[in-house]
């Protein structure tokens, strides 16, 4: 069997949060909190970071990750496209170390809250089904029914015919599904052929808890994030010490 490698995306700027990547996330920087879980997983071959930044890349190999290139700059611009940061990663183990890989896991360090367990159950998942492409999802916090455009007076506009039905009771609405970010496991071969993480009709979603989809792309989500993992840190050690 082909390997799986965790691949972490991480360039150097940001202009949502500045150096979020390694900005201090209760005690660690952010992208270690990733690290740490991506090592942890019993279905990852390898933990590879791609960066452009060598501060990036100093921080990461402390915490254990892999970082076997510089990204190059061309694929670190607000504009770049995380299909050619991904292609750019295959090419370059099967190019440079003959590495082939069936399964690519992109873990993004914006969802520090991902555990071990949510890597391994997506790999597992993919494989049992074969999968192209598994995304990680959480439960949608509002039902697309609720949902409404507003025009430049403020005036309320539906968004599609199923909004006409939107005084339905909760119960009887079926239940709907966001990505979370945090997690997409990428067959290869599919990857390459169609250039995309979601293939049209072939691709599975993996249910993670909500507390465990938080992602990070603003300061008040850096905020909220920050007292969240404090909070995690806290219970953590008082369950060890008693």
């Amino acid at each position: 069997m082909a390997g799986v490698i965790g691949l972490i995306t991480a360039r150097g700027g940001s202009k949502g949060v500045p150096r979020k990547n390694i900005r201090e996330l209760a005690g660690k920087p952010l992208i270690a909190w990733t690290i740490q879980e991506a090592l942890q997983s019993q279905e990852l071959d390898r933990v590879i970071v791609s960066t452009d930044d060598k501060e990036i890349a100093s921080i990461s190999r402390q915490y254990g990750a892999e970082v076997p290139f510089i990204r190059p700059l061309k694929l670190s611009l607000d504009a770049s496209s995380h299909v050619d940061v991904i292609l750019h990663a295959i090419d370059w183990f099967a190019e440079q170390e003959q590495y082939e890989m069936d399964y690519v896991a992109l873990l993004q360090p914006t969802s520090p809250f991902r555990i071990a367990e949510d890597i391994d159950g997506a790999i597992r998942f993919a494989r049992e089904k074969n999968a192209k492409s598994v995304i990680g999802m959480m439960e949608a916090p509002s039902h697309p029914v609720c949902l409404r455009g507003m025009d430049e007076e403020g005036l309320l506009l539906e968004l599609s015919d199923a909004q006409k039905e939107s005084m339905l009771r909760r119960q009887v609405l079926e239940d709907v599904y966001a990505f979370n970010g945090a997690l997409y496991i990428l067959r290869v071969d599919a990857f390459k052929e169609n250039l995309t993480f979601r293939p049209y009709q072939e691709t599975y979603g993996y249910k993670m808890p909500t507390e465990r989809s938080w992602e990070i792309d603003t300061e008040w989500e850096f905020l909220v994030a920050s007292l969240l993992m404090e909070n995690q840190v806290r219970d953590t050690s008082r369950r060890k010490a008693a």
